[in-house]
């Protein structure tokens, strides 16, 4: 295991953590002065959530610019004095490459920037959506389109159409790769966005996971995913400082998506899709709240839960919402450990 790898990526990590801190003042005071406020829907068919955040209205949205603006910053830097300077310590730093990381930069970027329309639509009250912004139909169709790109670039640019099976083995999936990797983008994605309701939860949870994708990726031997992972990271942790209760911003979705979309992809690069509902387990529990909600009220009439996401329930219930997040954190934090640990057996044994 070469001592530079380590060092690059926790080097880079740290860069990115410093140098979001640097640029959130400056984006904070454009956010405020611009007024790019959320707006909170005040909806008789969402009584209980109306009631609980009409608090947050007036609260800036579009944070989420800092953390993938400063993971293209840092790409295009490193990649410039590689190019420029190709014998210079700096251009080690480089992370990116066609095999690791050009598709999740992209994507990062591409659906960072369609999430940006989606929270200008959302500030300015336009958009099918209640209280402006797309719809959830709108939204997947979105992600679909992503996640098509996507699979078109792993199956026919990168040749990649196997699924690795922890503790059973590697499979090639031929054409069924594509359906299978548009589901886990979309489902990642549609995921993080409903996890991003409460003041750094939706942060915390994708910290945890993009922490244990980038540590598979390092044990793997790619280098520049697990720095990748590392920059994501860093910029999280800058994120959460500003997005912890009392929120000075939310993440919005030009976070949510991103971040969503692109962990789907980093899932798949790792050959560890099958892996993302035990890293991603309270994702997954978010998500499937939701899902079970609508599908008891278009059924039986009732609702499971008091409000969906699973997270309002708890709030619904009584609970404070630092409580809800730091439980979560912890909760994703074991989780991520946990298929850290199998993937890393896994690995041991082929």
């Amino acid at each position: 295991m070469p001592l530079f790898e380590i060092i690059k990526v926790l080097v880079l990590t740290t860069v990115a953590f410093s140098l979001s801190m640097l640029l959130t003042p400056a984006w904070t005071h454009f956010l405020y002065k611009y007024k790019l406020v959320k707006n909170v829907r005040d909806d008789s068919t969402t009584p209980i959530f109306s009631k609980m955040h009409q608090g947050k209205s007036g609260t800036p949205t579009m944070g989420g610019v800092l953390i993938w603006m400063t993971v293209l910053i840092l790409a295009i830097l490193f990649w410039l004095i590689h190019i420029l300077w190709p014998n210079s310590v700096l251009a080690n730093f480089n992370f990116l490459s066609r095999e690791e990381t050009y598709l999740p930069l992209g994507a990062l970027v591409a659906s960072a920037i369609v999430g940006l329309v989606d929270d200008w639509f959302n500030v300015t009250r336009q958009g099918g959506g209640k209280g402006g912004g797309l719809t959830v139909k709108h939204r997947l169709f979105i992600y679909t389109l992503i996640a098509l790109f996507g699979a078109w670039w792993f199956y026919f640019k990168l040749d990649w159409d196997v699924v690795r099976v922890p503790f059973v083995g590697v499979f090639q999936m031929g054409w069924w790769f594509i359906p299978f990797f548009v589901f886990i983008l979309v489902a990642t994605a549609f995921s993080v966005n409903e996890a991003d309701g409460l003041d750094g939860l939706a942060g915390g949870i994708v910290l945890a996971a993009f922490a244990s994708f980038g540590t598979i990726a390092f044990v793997q031997g790619d280098y520049n995913m697990a720095a990748f992972c590392g920059v994501i990271s860093g910029a999280l942790l800058s994120f959460l400082w500003f997005n912890i209760n009392p929120a000075r911003f939310f993440m919005g979705d030009t976070g949510a998506m991103s971040l969503g979309i692109v962990l789907g992809i980093v899932a798949m690069l790792t050959g560890y899709p099958l892996l993302l509902p035990i890293i991603g387990f309270l994702l997954l529990l978010e998500s499937s709240s939701v899902i079970i909600q609508i599908l008891s009220k278009k059924i039986r009439k009732k609702k499971v839960f008091l409000s969906a996401p699973i997270h309002h329930h708890f709030e619904a219930q009584g609970w404070s919402e630092t409580k809800i997040v730091m439980r979560f954190w912890v909760i994703s934090g074991v989780f991520a450990v946990l298929g850290l640990i199998i993937a890393i057996i896994d690995l041991s044994l082929w």
